[in-house]
């Protein structure tokens, strides 16, 4: 995919978004509100794509730390959106009948009896289904809509100065070149990327989103190259995995026995998870600038292996729960990004490890929810812990498996790329690039 068209599909998947947020609380019938969210989860997995994949293209071995830096602002978008919507919701029930008092004041009891292995404790209480509703919930789907606004008329704007808009292109001047658009380079360099730049400018496995799945692409290739994307794949299918089913049953977890935190001091738990998340992302960026991805990835599984045996151990103490959520935070914060450069730089920015890890990350985050759901459900809140331990031992295997085929994989011949076509069009890690 090239960069008109990442552009293009990020201007209309960011507009989607701001949409969206404005037209949920105007849904009122279940089925338009499903068709709502999809289209949501569609834009929102489009720019999670493109965007990876664009750092990925441009700035392929110094690609670690914008990938760092954007998995950041993907944290701190998670952590403050809560915060926003916070102010406009109720304590008490948002629908005005008979009886609302009586109603009301049962909703703490009706918390308490929607444990997992109870769920029939909910018909002995009685709220109203009709009413006039009172909530202001929909100011904070609007705020959001507002906030994002700005996303799509900026890469419109980019869009207008590249003079990539069918209307505007002969207006503008480009904001870069397109030697300009990776990093800077050294003077001795230019004579050799002007030449470079009259090439194709993209690396195979690169050109398009779905170029990965052409036939071509698989002539010749040795089997590790597939073991490289699915052994990757699965680790952050782990990882991502874990991020979705701990922030969201933590809180649950917390709240039943033995713990039996207060509900408003467990509310606190997810937004210490993501808070991690986000401190860890940005701790990340200069990091990952020192330490090899690899090694990342490591510190990262290793990390998420040791907090959750910890939280096994000590399953009985509310204060270690909060230190294992900050832990856990920490070290799942840069997986992803890590994993991305890792696996990319095994390939020699050559395969389609992009799409394939977002895809099994993305796979992993829906899954490994509705698994833990249903197995608390049947076993009780303490399988919510083993569980994480155990994902966390396969995120660790799965990632031994990839070092074992990086080791496999058969290493590029300098005299091949010397001699390569491509050679001019991808430049590689030489110096050319300053960070």
């Amino acid at each position: 995919m090239g960069l008109a068209q990442s552009l293009l599909a990020l201007f209309a998947s960011s507009l989607a978004i701001s949409l969206v947020f404005a037209i949920i609380p105007l849904c009122h019938n279940v089925v338009v509100l499903a068709v709502v969210m999809a289209v949501a989860g569609l834009a929102m997995g489009c720019i999670d794509t493109i965007s990876n994949m664009q750092l990925v293209k441009i700035y392929q071995k110094d690609s670690a730390i914008f990938l760092q830096a954007l998995h950041f602002f993907v944290g701190f978008g998670a952590l403050l959106s809560p915060l926003i919507a916070d102010p406009f919701l109720s304590d008490t029930n948002c629908i005005l009948a008979n009886g609302t008092a009586n109603a009301s004041s049962n909703l703490p009891h009706i918390r308490k009896s929607l444990l997992p292995h109870h769920p029939g404790n909910l018909s002995r209480y009685d709220l109203p289904m009709k009413g006039m509703v009172v909530t202001r919930v929909s100011y904070a789907f609007w705020i959001m809509a507002l906030i994002n606004l700005p996303v799509p008329i900026a890469v419109f704007f980019l869009l207008y100065k590249e003079r990539m808009v069918p209307c505007f292109n002969g207006s503008s001047h480009p904001l870069l070149s397109a030697d300009e658009l990776a990093l800077e380079t050294r003077p001795g360099d230019k004579d050799e990327l002007s030449t470079a730049a009259q090439r194709p400018h993209t690396a195979a496995g690169h050109e398009d989103l779905f170029s990965c799945c052409q036939s071509k692409n698989f002539r010749g290739v040795s089997f590790t190259y597939f073991a490289v994307h699915i052994t990757g794949a699965l680790v952050l299918f782990m990882t991502d995995g874990i991020v979705g089913e701990y922030s969201g049953f933590v809180y649950s977890y917390a709240v039943e026995e033995p713990l039996a935190v207060v509900h408003k001091v467990a509310g606190y738990l997810p937004s210490l998870f993501w808070g991690f998340i986000t401190l860890g992302r940005l701790i990340s960026i200069p990091v990952s600038y020192r330490m090899k991805p690899a090694t990342m990835v490591f510190i990262n599984v290793v990390g998420v292996l040791i907090t959750f045996l910890l939280l096994l151990i000590f399953s009985s103490s509310v204060v270690f729960l909060f230190v294992g959520t900050a832990s856990l935070g920490l070290f799942l914060s840069s997986a992803f990004p890590s994993m991305l450069a890792y696996t990319e730089d095994i390939l020699q920015y050559k395969g389609c490890a992009t799409t394939v890890l977002v895809t099994g990350a993305g796979i992993g985050e829906m899954v490994l929810q509705l698994l833990v759901g249903s197995i608390i459900h049947d076993r009780g809140s303490y399988s919510f812990l083993v569980c994480g331990m155990i994902f966390g031992c396969l995120a660790f295997t799965f990632y031994a498996l990839l070092v074992f085929f990086h080791r496999m994989y058969p290493k590029p011949c300098p005299e091949l790329d010397e001699a390569s076509p491509e050679k001019a069009a991808v430049p590689e890690d030489t110096g050319q690039y300053q960070r």
